[in-house]
């Protein structure tokens, strides 16, 4: 395994191929961007219909201009930093939030073809590497604001991603195990050998993988570091303009990526109905299904408290994920080929 990234590593790179993943790089931050606007847009929409209200509908025709009129909004106000901050950690907090967001999308294989991502066979750990770095982000903001409000919600997100990290990560070993590899790609193409997708033979672990993922991404009914009824808005209280701006954009990049590794490691990637083509849009309608629900969960499901939050996850998530673990391990012996 190690050899092979190795051997990538040892690539000549030439200034064509510079160039090339600066326009990729470029490339796919403009179309994460595009892809946030509208997931906001489509929020907004589906939760207002789910609870009988009308959502935007003044910017644009039938809204579709609201996100990037908040948008503009946000980057043309004040950028305000609290007199007795940490001006340093303040200012680079949401830097360090976003960056791990945006790079773990390297991973997510869209299509077959890897255009503007990475092949890596340890990509399953890679994005469980990066997307721990992010709780630094989270809990600098919070204690750099010198803001009480502030520093629970930052300390709140950092107990809450970190208990939730361990059942999301043997969520996913359940199907590392049923594959043979870590390689997202591989994971996919064993599903498409296998004619079978991983949420049959890796319900429970999709039901931990979903549990444990919304608790990840703190959205409702896990947003305890937010929280508004009682911190106010948590971490990020005392951001304003474009870094509060980094924070929520943080914050539906991983939604995003959460949806297109679970259309991976579970939905069977680009693979769709009866052999048909166009990769990308099976994706896409997998990523969504996913999303949708993370939007139904929000619009329907009550806050949860704190002591119920960590205790479940510790109690209930974690010896779960264990026990999908050992039926990993009589499914791959007796019945699955990686």
């Amino acid at each position: 395994m190690w050899n092979n990234v190795l051997h990538w590593v040892d690539q000549p790179f030439t200034s064509a191929t510079y160039l090339g993943m600066l326009l990729g790089g470029v490339l796919t931050l403009a179309i994460t961007l595009g892809a946030v606007t509208y997931t906001i847009y489509g929020e907004r929409k589906i939760i207002g219909w789910m609870q009988g209200r009308v959502g935007p509908n003044r910017v644009g025709p039938f809204g579709l201009m609201q996100s990037i009129a908040d948008i503009l909004k946000l980057l043309i106000k004040e950028d305000i930093v609290p007199a007795k901050a940490d001006k340093a950690l303040f200012m680079i907090a949401p830097i360090i939030t976003y960056v791990p967001a945006f790079a773990v999308l390297a991973v997510i294989p869209y299509t077959f073809h890897h255009y503007f991502t990475a092949r890596l066979n340890i990509g399953v750990l890679y994005y469980i590497a990066l997307s721990s770095i992010s709780i630094i982000g989270i809990v600098l903001g919070g204690w750099a604001s010198n803001n009480k409000y502030a520093i629970i919600g930052g300390l709140r997100s950092a107990a809450q991603m970190i208990s939730y990290e361990i059942p999301l990560a043997l969520s996913m070993l359940g199907v590392v195990l049923l594959s043979g590899s870590l390689d997202i790609t591989r994971i996919i193409e064993v599903q498409q050998q296998n004619g079978l997708w991983n949420v049959f033979p890796q319900i429970l672990g999709f039901i931990v993988f979903l549990i444990a993922a919304t608790a990840e991404l703190a959205r409702a009914p896990f947003d305890l570091p937010e929280a508004e009824s009682e911190l106010v808005s948590g971490y990020f209280t005392e951001y304003s303009g474009f870094r509060f701006a980094f924070y929520m954009l943080s914050e539906y990049v991983y939604l995003i990526a959460m949806a297109g590794l679970a259309a991976a490691l579970f939905l069977g990637g680009w693979t769709g109905p009866f052999g048909l083509g166009w990769g990308w849009f099976w994706y896409a309608i997998k990523s969504f299904l996913f999303i949708f629900l993370m939007f139904w969960l929000r619009a329907t499901m009550p806050r949860a408290r704190v002591d119920q939050l960590m205790g479940f996850a510790w109690k209930y998530l974690i010896p779960l994920a264990i026990l999908n673990l050992l039926i990993s391990a009589v499914e791959k012996l007796y019945w699955l080929k990686g």
